[in-house]
């Protein structure tokens, strides 16, 4: 089967740093779906795997860790899918990836794919979905049922892939929210998706804060930097509120700001459930489900914004540059084989 993979870790604009493959076909064991992949998305996490500083490979490592496709065959102790079903999934880090026209994943971290939605369009979906409800509804512990209305959410980095789902499940539980943006056309595509206020992330934020009434939020969700924002989250985060973050510091961080404060501050990470196996593994599979259904309901708007043909090196390499530069808004999806 072809795929895309790397032996060795390089800069991207190194022909080598992302290469053209043929292997095997894999064989689904036990919960295993063998899915035919049809389109897939690119994120942080792949540009941070890829990145310079690991040694070479024996071995290649293929990347990918959203996609939508077609299940082709399954393992023998499978019950939620069956051959030509159609499904959405960010996958295992742990596993090889999605960039394959082939991949096993396991049954319980898959989603049914929306009915309304292209492959392309589905998979923009899973990585950010997971990760924004895990980290809204699960670490933060906002009542996805309403009973937190009224109260206010910042989202830093409002405009990539998992900001933009954040942005529309605190609509739908009915939060005031605010998202940093800064150019025109991200500005523009907050508000879009539900934001009450754009902030300039370019700007201090307590001043922008204050001039929609604010002194402090309830919540902050930081899709970026955890320690450039860490002294500002704690200057606007209001006491005994609540933080969540999913980029890991590179140095230490001053917990005394959150103490004083009493503030909760708490991680996520969608590979949580897959790489340690927990219990509760197929939350991923119902909340993929409710993720397709609210897409097919219209109470979430799908959020890809560019799409590459087909799915090769050169594709992915363009992909991974335009993620790297920094300016990417919603999602970017390379399709075909």
């Amino acid at each position: 089967m072809r795929a895309v993979g790397l032996y060795q870790h390089l800069p991207i604009d190194k022909p080598e740093s992302l290469i053209d493959l043929d292997l095997p076909e894999p064989d689904p064991t036990g919960r295993d779906l063998l899915i035919r992949v049809e389109a897939v998305s690119v994120n942080p996490v792949d540009t941070k795997v890829r990145a310079p500083g690991k040694p070479a490979r024996t071995t290649p490592l293929v990347l990918g860790w959203d996609a939508a496709g077609v299940v082709k065959a399954v393992g023998p102790a499978t019950s939620l899918f069956k051959p030509g079903d159609q499904v959405f999934y960010a996958g295992d880090i742990s596993r090889p990836g999605s960039n394959s026209q082939y991949q096993l994943v396991d049954e319980r971290i898959v989603g049914r794919r929306p009915r309304s939605l292209t492959a392309e369009g589905a998979a923009a979906l899973p990585l950010a979905s997971i990760t924004a409800y895990e980290a809204l509804f699960e670490r933060l512990g906002i009542d996805l049922e309403g009973r937190s209305g009224g109260r206010s959410l910042l989202v830093i980095a409002g405009a990539g892939g998992v900001g933009s789902m954040a942005i529309q499940l605190a609509k739908i539980a009915g939060l005031s929210v605010f998202a940093t943006a800064s150019r025109p056309e991200s500005t523009a595509w907050v508000k879009q998706l539900g934001a009450d206020h754009a902030l300039d992330h370019r700007l201090s934020l307590r001043p922008q804060l204050e001039a929609a009434g604010r002194k402090n939020v309830d919540y902050i969700f930081n899709c970026a930097d955890t320690d450039r924002y860490w002294d500002v989250m704690a200057d606007v985060i209001a006491p005994q509120g609540k933080i969540c973050t999913i980029v890991e510091n590179a140095g230490p961080l001053n917990q005394q700001l959150m103490k004083l404060k009493s503030v909760t501050h708490v991680w996520e990470l969608m590979f949580t459930r897959s790489k340690y196996q927990t219990p509760d593994m197929i939350e991923q599979h119902k909340l993929l489900n409710r993720i397709g259904d609210w897409i097919d309901a219209g109470t979430l708007k799908g959020i890809l914004r560019e799409t590459l043909t087909p799915i090769n090196a050169e594709n992915l390499r363009k992909a991974h540059a335009k993620l790297e530069s920094g300016t990417m808004i919603g999602k970017l999806v390379v399709k075909s084989w």
